[in-house]
């Protein structure tokens, strides 16, 4: 079952819900009328101006809420690209209105589709088409890739201006992704939406015969499974959760669901109930960029360095979801609003799936005189996913009855392939079809994690396990302690992982501790991480250099919120963490950030052919001295009929959850 949320609104009701419909027409019409932007220009993106945590602390939900979007447009005609806020209330006004000299908005989806159509008709481009015999262009697919500012010709330096791929259908429901038409890039001018250049090196060899479709009616010979019986997820008394507007609660834990054009699925103000109060965990968690370098030093992939996060946005590539398919179970859904590059709103609807998920079991004991006892474990899963051209991105927050805090993201879709001259090899991909390899590549994700444990007030400990010396006190090699170092400045903040000592890092309170005296702290385990096996000098890493540590520390700042800068289209060098990190501010007792880098080193195989099986990435949030004991003590057991627990025997049998 599937349903909206329990509540709707006409607009607005709390400083950190996203901007509704009207809110972004009325920016895009003030800035029309008050700062001329015509249609000769584009907005590349329009959000909320997030209230501060001061201004939300002292927010009084009676005196309403001054709220404001931040725009970023540009114009076509010279190319200069700016900056706005505009309050939104009385009838709207603009408060800034600055330019970025040097720096390029995101890519929109519109430059993308333009730019397909334009190059399909253009002369040019059909004549290497039809010398390939290639003549029906309705089966071509142009798609656009951004340029790192380093790879940009000297000659086309200040414009705005992408590279792309050729791909081609054998029929109309075909798979594009596994037909490269290689060798044909195009250099695209995409304010004049023009064509530059064309790179046309033609292959010693004809294309080979791939079988790269994954459409049942297009597979040869394949018959589906006939062995698989349906499995229903069934909560006739609805679900556990409430959602009023954009604010959810679960048993002990309150959440807001928050959206933008930039990171999409954004969580906020998170809080678990304990003794009457909401102790805050989290104020802010997000996925705040995403690099995918292609590890191939090929013509056709040395240029292929993406960041899905900020020269595209996950919230516009962000796809509705569908009950059975996508989410399953007694599901709540929330609809997402962007934009397109004429600033016109546009819905996204079931965005956002909240659902509860049985998690196998909690906590387990049998002892021989009282029985068993058992509790099964549930999860409130809160997810979204994104489809970037070829690659779909399954993104997956979730909370747990015994405090824990989990992501998970798994990486489906299609893969980039490229195809090889008779007789020839490469070192850098996996044949994966005749004559067809898939280039290795690494996909970098970065999670902005603001943590407030128990309050603002956070000092993050990497905690060392060691080993200790054979000796008179410790005469069988059995003794491990913890090393714990506190982090005080951001220079210490910038940390790696490291198995020999099983590193984690705890963020801990200096205000509050436990019944034990430790202080209340949540820990981070580093996990799905690996390093960027990349040289000091290389263009990439000077453009992400957060990819070079597992893990940073700053102090909050909500002007900080993009790892590699915000103006990451055509960069050169990274504007984001190591600027800020360069002040070497104090990180202790204080409010940090963590900034997380994890996720999926793809050595790409067969089984990821021709579409990809999930992989999986992502990292836990533990409650470490946050609790006096288990707080899931509490969980009642499952069950109608016999119920788990308080059994002689420990059967579970006739249980039903």
């Amino acid at each position: 079952m599937s349903d909206k949320p329990e509540t709707s609104r006409d607009g607005p009701e709390h400083p950190l819900d996203p901007l509704s419909e009207a809110e972004i027409e009325l920016a895009v019409a003030v800035l029309r009328e008050r700062r001329g932007v015509g249609e000769g220009w584009r907005f590349a993106s329009i959000e909320l101006v997030e209230p501060t945590k001061v201004q939300l602390r002292e927010w009084d939900p009676r005196a309403g809420w001054q709220r404001s979007a931040r725009v970023v447009c540009f114009n076509r005609s010279d190319g200069a690209t700016y900056v706005a806020i505009v309050e939104l209330s009385g009838g709207g006004a603009v408060r800034s209105f600055d330019e970025q000299p040097g720096r390029q908005a995101n890519i929109t989806m519109d430059e993308a589709s333009e730019c397909d159509q334009m190059l399909r008709l253009h002369p040019e481009v059909v004549a290497a088409l039809h010398a390939r015999g290639i003549t029906d262009l309705d089966l071509v697919y142009m798609d656009a890739w951004t340029y790192g500012g380093f790879l940009v010709p000297e000659r086309y330096q200040g414009r705005r201006v992408a590279w792309t791929d050729t791909w081609f259908r054998t029929s109309p429901r075909s798979n594009p992704y596994a037909n490269p038409v290689d060798g044909l890039h195009c250099v695209v001018d995409l304010n004049a939406m023009e064509l530059l250049e064309i790179h046309d090196n033609v292959p010693q060899s004809p294309p080979p015969e791939v079988m790269g479709e994954y459409l049942p009616d297009l597979v040869p010979g394949q018959t589906e499974r006939t062995d698989v019986r349906p499995l229903e997820v069934n909560q006739p008394d609805g679900p556990s959760f409430t959602l009023e507007g954009n604010l959810l609660r679960w048993q002990k834990w309150s959440v807001r669901v928050g959206f933008n054009y930039r990171e999409g699925l954004v969580l906020h103000t998170l809080s678990y109930a304990e003794d009457g109060r909401d102790r805050p965990i989290a104020h802010r968690l997000s996925i705040a960029e995403m690099v995918v370098p292609y590890r191939d030093p090929a013509s056709d992939h040395q240029a292929r360095t993406a960041f899905d996060v900020g020269e595209w946005g996950l919230g516009f590539m962000t796809t509705s979801l569908s009950l059975g398919c996508d989410c399953l179970g007694e599901i709540r859904y929330l609809d997402a609003v962007v934009h397109d590059s004429h600033g016109r709103p546009r819905v996204i609807p079931n965005a956002i799936c909240i659902h509860e998920e049985d998690d196998r079991v909690l906590w387990k004991h049998v002892d021989e005189v009282a029985g068993a006892e058992v509790r099964r474990s549930r999860r409130l899963t809160i997810s979204s996913h994104v489809t970037v051209a070829n690659y779909e991105y399954l993104l997956y927050w979730s909370i747990y009855q015994d405090g824990t805090v989990d992501f998970e993201a798994r990486a489906t879709g299609i893969m980039v392939v490229s195809h090889l001259d008779e007789g020839a090899s490469t070192q850098h991909g996996t044949l994966v079809g005749e004559r067809t390899y898939a280039p290795y590549h690494q996909h970098f994700l970065v999670a902005r994690l603001d943590l407030d444990v128990d309050g603002e007030a956070n000092t993050v400990y990497a905690d060392d396990c060691e080993p200790l010396p054979m000796g008179p006190d410790n005469p069988s090699g059995l003794a491990l302690r913890v090393r714990s170092t506190p982090l005080r400045t951001e220079s210490e903040g910038k940390q790696d992982g490291n198995w020999a000592t099983r590193r984690t890092w705890r963020v801990a309170s200096t205000k509050r501790t436990n019944a034990f005296g430790a202080p209340t702290a949540y820990t981070l385990s580093p996990t799905s991480t690996f390093p960027a096996m990349f040289d000091e000098a290389s263009p990439v890493l000077q453009r992400a250099k957060v990819i070079g540590h597992t893990l940073w520390v700053t102090p909050y700042d909500p002007a900080e919120r993009w790892p590699c800068g915000e103006f990451v289209n055509q960069s050169v060098t990274d504007e984001g963490l190591p600027a800020w990190t360069a002040r070497n501010r104090s990180i202790e007792d204080t409010d940090v950030v963590l900034w997380y880098v994890f996720g999926i080193h793809h050595i790409t195989r067969p089984e990821d052919w021709p579409v990809m099986p999930s992989d999986k990435a992502g990292f836990s949030l533990r409650p470490f001295g946050f609790f006096d004991r288990n707080p899931a003590l509490d969980v009642p057991a499952s069950g109608h009929g016999e119920v788990c627990g308080s059994s002689s025997s420990g059967s579970c049998a006739h249980d039903s959850y």
